[in-house]
């Protein structure tokens, strides 16, 4: 049996203490990134990370298989303060909540979580297209040219045997 690694890797719901039990978004972009494994990543913004977190966790697993590429994208994204802010107001206007002020602790992360939640319990495939298109967006609207660390092997995302 092979290890573990970003390739075999299954993405499934919540945090996990290992690759080994499976792996939400953020947890596969720490290990994209060579980061501690965590659902945190210190190389994401902090709203990308709440926005795929908070959708990983809602919906089913044919839909979260969309998800394996935007770990990747989100690499590199942690960015500036007016990136940050710009992405929640984004956020805030896609999912109709009020969320003004930066991210800190609690508060505005705490509500972006759960409306992105409660939009996930639209089942359509529409609003799964709109959410995954609002992730570009805000992808869009970093500054990096080459934020991402070097890797030595072109990664894939899609885990072995889903095509």
């Amino acid at each position: 049996m092979s290890p573990t690694n970003h390739q075999t890797v299954r993405l499934s719901r919540g945090s996990h203490t290992s690759p080994n039990d499976g792996v939400c978004v953020m947890e596969l972009a720490s290990m994209l990134a060579g980061e501690r494994f965590s659902d945190h990543p210190r190389s994401v913004c902090p709203v990308i990370a709440t926005v795929l977190r908070a959708y990983n966790d809602a919906i089913d697993d044919e839909r979260r298989r969309d998800l394996y590429p935007l770990a990747a994208d989100a690499v590199g994204t942690r960015g500036s303060r007016a990136e940050r802010r710009q992405r929640l107001k984004m956020c805030g206007d896609f999912f109709g909540v009020r969320v003004g002020r930066l991210p800190g602790p609690g508060g505005n992360l705490y509500t972006l979580a759960l409306a992105v939640q409660h939009a996930a319990t639209d089942a359509s495939d529409s609003s799964h297209r709109s959410i995954l298109e609002l992730f570009q967006r805000l992808v869009g609207t970093s500054d990096r040219d080459d934020a991402r660390p070097p890797a030595e092997e072109p990664l894939a995302v899609e885990p072995v045997g889903q095509a």
